[in-house]
């Protein structure tokens, strides 16, 4: 760490060992990187290669050759476990929850909808024929009309029975609901891909935004620490106790501990604890939302199954069909009347479903996914409570890089603390 810390190296020992520590920063940098670009960011392979491969570059001769650079480098690490890294966590999760559950919501309701075209095709096409119950009828109604007109002389009717004319184009129907349901699938596949691109460009506008503001963050705390004495200096450093010991003035540290804060302890002010409070109340908040579409998930899938097992579980319903008929005729000829009565009952099953039908089974949720998410969050909530400690690791890693710089804020607190006592 005095290598790396070090504005420059003393022999080519020291060169050759920052060289070595450089490298093997970028290297896992690098590799986080492309990981990150093309498993998060859902960018191509070689885009993400070639990116990866220009910043582990980039990033080699900076550290490598700028002293201040590789301090705000280091910085940029503890402030990943504050507010900016908890935004690039919080669009990873949100990134895995849409990418993982929209489909196998869309997939699941696209199941429902299946069920529901299966149940209208075979119940239309079981009614139309039902119809046939009615050309039966007539047929018989014919042929007690052939049976009682022999008598009349003047008339007759032709051969044969009356026909009836069935309804039979039932492929219109069919061509009618494919349509449909072809129109339907291709809505829900324009509404995942519109989901799905959206998110993406989101995602990775967060996450450059995010990247960028860490850099900036990192850049503007060594700023102020290099050209405000008073900035983030109310810690009690090594150096300050040492300068306090040397001057005989321990007791001015005993007396204002109230006040200050050692860097390396767990303490924590109201402030501190007022600003962890209310991260954490956010993170529940963007938790809410993430387990409703968990759940939004878990009861699409319920009710698709459930819509399979009573579609396949539909009984068949018996259909019955009674026609009462009355005939009777007179003539010239022969003026006594003649009719004849009649009643007939037709019986027929109409269908609702059919094992012909192309119904997908229900897609059910990925346990994966959400004990990732679980993980992702147990992380998030863990850095609301290091926020703290990482701020004063910065300040800690800002000391270490400019340690003449270190001693006059130092000695600044420490003429401070004369002053109120």
């Amino acid at each position: 760490w005095l290598v790396y810390s070090k504005p420059v190296p003393a022999n080519s020992r020291e060169l050759w060992t920052l060289f070595l520590q450089c490298s093997c920063v970028t290297a896992v940098i690098g590799s986080l990187f492309y990981n990150w670009m093309f498993a998060s960011l859902e960018y191509s392979w070689h885009f993400s290669v070639g990116m990866a491969t220009s910043f582990c570059l980039l990033l080699l001769l900076t550290l490598f050759l700028v002293h201040p650079a590789r301090c705000v480098f280091t910085l940029i690490m503890p402030m990943l476990g504050t507010k900016q890294g908890r935004k690039l966590l919080l669009s990873t999760c949100i990134m895995i929850a849409v990418v993982n559950l929209t489909p196998n919501i869309i997939s699941n309701i696209k199941t429902i909808l299946q069920v529901i075209k299966c149940i209208c095709k075979n119940s239309s096409e079981s009614l139309l024929n039902s119809t046939a119950l009615l050309n039966t009828g007539s047929r018989e109604f014919g042929d007690v009309i052939q049976e009682n007109v022999h008598s009349i002389v003047i008339y007759k009717p032709m051969n044969g029975p009356f026909r009836f004319s069935m309804l039979n184009n039932s492929s219109l129907i069919y061509q009618q609901m494919h349509l449909a349901g072809e129109k339907i699938r291709k809505d829900f596949m324009d509404i995942e891909a519109l989901v799905k691109d959206s998110v993406s460009v989101g995602n990775k506008l967060v996450a450059g935004f995010s990247m960028l503001y860490l850099c900036f963050e990192s850049t503007y705390y060594l700023k102020n620490y290099l050209t405000n004495i008073r900035f983030d200096n109310f810690y009690i450093t090594k150096k300050l106790e040492r300068l306090a010991v040397d001057r005989k003035a321990a007791h001015l540290l005993v007396g204002s501990s109230k006040n200050l804060i050692r860097p390396t302890g767990l303490k924590l002010s109201r402030e501190e604890m007022l600003l962890c409070l209310v991260q954490a109340m956010l993170l529940t908040v963007a938790l809410l939302l993430l387990l409703l579409l968990v759940a939004m998930d878990h009861f699409v899938f319920s009710l698709a199954d459930t819509a399979v097992r009573k579609a396949a579980q539909f009984s068949v319903v018996l259909v019955t069909l009674g026609i009462k008929y009355s005939v009777g005729a007179a003539s010239l000829c022969s003026p006594a009347p003649w009719g004849s009565h009649g009643q007939g009952w037709y019986h027929h099953h109409l269908n609702f479903s059919s094992a012909h039908c192309g119904i997908s089974p229900p897609t059910p949720p990925n346990p994966s996914v959400l004990l990732i998410l679980g993980l992702l969050f147990c992380i998030l909530y863990t850095t609301v409570l290091l926020q703290t400690y990482a701020h004063r690791l910065s300040r800690n890693i800002a000391g270490s890089f400019f340690e003449s710089w270190e001693e006059k804020r130092a000695l600044y607190l420490y003429k401070k603390l004369s002053r109120k006592h």
